[in-house]
């Protein structure tokens, strides 16, 4: 346990991608494989879930830190981290425990899951005396399920690939489905990540997808489109959907579907359950998951050769209602049908096809469709132009259709493991997000570096036109990125000057800022007060030019409903 909090304080204190490399090289190399194990899961990811109420953590903290709940409540603001506070409030002790990572989470923060607060309170005294300051912190970031340390999986994957002395594209492979929550980190699997590569490993993967691939924004204007990329008839050219991005996987007589963030989702989808007959083993594919119109869609009917779209696709917003269900019903299933829209094929017939050009791969897949004759798999349709201003004109019409623009792929291009050009380039020619000028109207203090400045703030339009004779503010969005450290100093300091009123965290300020929020959907909410709920806000600009009597009203995001 005291080795990996070592490692996390060394990782959270360097900017340096090479200095994080070279931590868990060293980690790695000298860690035990059942405590490597558990640190892959975390570093690359896993967020097992929360093992202790977070109000009980609080309670137990006050009470033997001797504090006052409102001085503690001051000190979790000022610091603005749950688990960072509790390690500096509580008396510091020593460490006393020589269990490893993986003792402590399969025998002692595991088992906690469930139990009667009374003895969760015995339990945790006597395990948090254990632990020196670091190991405390780190000790109830896993139990609350925060554990952030600024690792990207990819340098996760370069660390063991050069530890182990492996290709980082074949550990890459193996991680895929590593983190999901249906799969327990072991010394076995570990030591499956780092082997040497065998002959008949491609045989035994079972279930296991392959790393996606992922495309590169497109943000240049058409016109230096054929310099930057050349002719439009190098190129296969599709809509870009607005679903879950995943593979379906059929081996060995089983089927399942994996999400792009690697969580095994096959229970979530049951409408695909048929594709287990209908796919010849030794079978992946790639696509993108949508809510449809009719449970037993008709390719004929649906297809519009003239747009080159379906129209039965409807708004992701649709399809997320039933994303965060436990329990599908039959009346969501009816509700909101899915079908896959499938665009590449990983591997036929048992082979990997990844190397394969992308124009042989898409040939294969429309074939596979055709025999298959399965409403619920569909070929997403490649698009045709004269040139980029025919293409550019096609995406014009992406509002309309529910697609969030173009992808494009080189028709010569391999499959790669993530956002990579050495294997061929995707890129993603997105259109423009929607935007309105917002007020800021709320600010909270940010986490880890940024715990001492405001950096995550509420945003609201006017709910009546310039010339009303009474109107108000109403939030609709919440928003923290998208300004650079100077202009989030300069808001800060406003924030501090004009707030005139604080629900706990929260400060409410006197409405002085307009941004214009930008926003990749929107759709109709019961849950928001502004009857409006929208997708991946950010802030574009800071619009000092504007007084918050300009901003923007409700009438303007109910326009962009239309």
């Amino acid at each position: 346990m005291k080795a990996f909090a070592d490692l996390y304080v060394e990782l959270d204190g360097t900017t340096s991608s090479n200095a994080k490399l070279t931590a868990m090289q060293n980690y790695f190399a000298q860690a035990a494989p059942e405590d490597a194990a558990w640190a892959v899961y975390f570093l690359a990811g896993g967020r097992p879930r929360q093992w202790v109420p977070v109000r009980l953590l609080q309670e137990l903290a006050i009470e033997l830190s001797g504090l006052s709940p409102w001085l503690f409540e001051e000190s979790y603001q000022a610091v603005g981290d749950l688990a960072e506070t509790i390690s500096l409030v509580l008396p510091e002790t020593r460490h006393t425990s020589t269990d490893g990572l993986a003792v402590w989470i399969e025998n002692k923060l595991l088992p906690l899951r469930g139990v009667p607060p009374r003895t969760l309170a015995k339990r945790l005294s006597a395990l948090w005396a254990q632990l020196d300051r670091h190991s405390l912190m780190l000790c109830i970031k896993l139990i609350t399920g925060s554990l952030r340390v600024g690792v990207s999986k990819l340098l996760v994957t370069r660390a063991l690939a050069a530890m182990a002395g492996l290709d980082s594209k074949r550990v890459a492979q193996r991680l895929v489905g590593y983190t999901d929550l249906s799969n327990r980190p072991s010394a076995v699997s570990y030591l499956k990540l780092i082997a040497p590569e065998a002959p008949d490993e491609h045989a035994q993967r079972g279930g296991q997808p392959y790393p996606f691939f992922l495309a590169h924004a497109l943000s240049q204007p058409v016109e230096q489109f054929e310099a930057l990329l050349g002719p439009a008839s190098d190129w296969q050219v599709e809509w870009k959907w607005d679903g879950i991005r995943a593979q379906v996987v059929k081996r060995d007589g089983g089927l399942w579907i994996w999400s792009r963030g690697e969580d095994l989702v096959t229970e979530h989808f049951p409408e695909l359950d048929s594709l287990v007959h209908e796919l010849p083993d030794g079978t992946v594919i790639d696509g993108e998951i949508v809510a449809w119109k009719t449970a037993q869609p008709d390719t004929r009917d649906a297809f519009d050769p003239q747009l080159s779209a379906f129209p039965a696709v409807q708004p992701f917003a649709l399809l997320q209602q039933r994303i965060g269900r436990k329990i599908l019903d039959r009346k969501i299933l009816d509700k909101v049908p899915v079908v896959i829209l499938a665009y590449d094929l990983l591997e036929w017939q048992g082979e990997d096809w990844r190397n394969q050009p992308q124009v042989i791969r898409r040939t294969q897949l429309d074939q596979l469709i055709t025999a298959c004759a399965n409403p619920v798999l569909l070929a997403s349709p490649v698009l045709t132009g004269e040139d980029w201003f025919d293409l550019a004109r096609q995406r014009e019409a992406s509002r309309r259709l529910g697609v969030e623009g173009m992808m494009l792929k080189a028709r010569n291009a391999l499959y790669g493991v993530g956002r990579t050009k050495d294997m061929g380039v995707w890129w993603k020619w997105k259109v423009d997000p929607f935007s309105v000028d917002a007020v800021l109207i709320y600010a909270q203090q940010g986490h880890g570096r940024r715990a001492s400045l405001y950096t995550d703030y509420t945003f609201a339009v006017w709910d009546g036109p310039p010339d009303a004779s009474e109107r108000a503010l109403v939030p609709f969005a919440k928003a923290y990125s998208g300004l650079t450290d100077e202009e989030i100093r300069q808001v800060d300091s406003i924030v501090r000057k004009t707030t005139v009123e604080k629900f706990g965290p929260v400060s409410s300020v006197k409405p002085t800022l307009v941004f214009e929020l930008g926003f990749e959907g929107i759709a109709l909410s019961r849950r928001h007060k502004s009857g409006i709920a929208v997708r991946f806000p950010r802030m574009l600009r800071w619009r000092q030019d504007k007084s918050v009597e300009e901003a923007d009203s409700l009438a303007t995001l109910q326009d962009l409903l239309t």
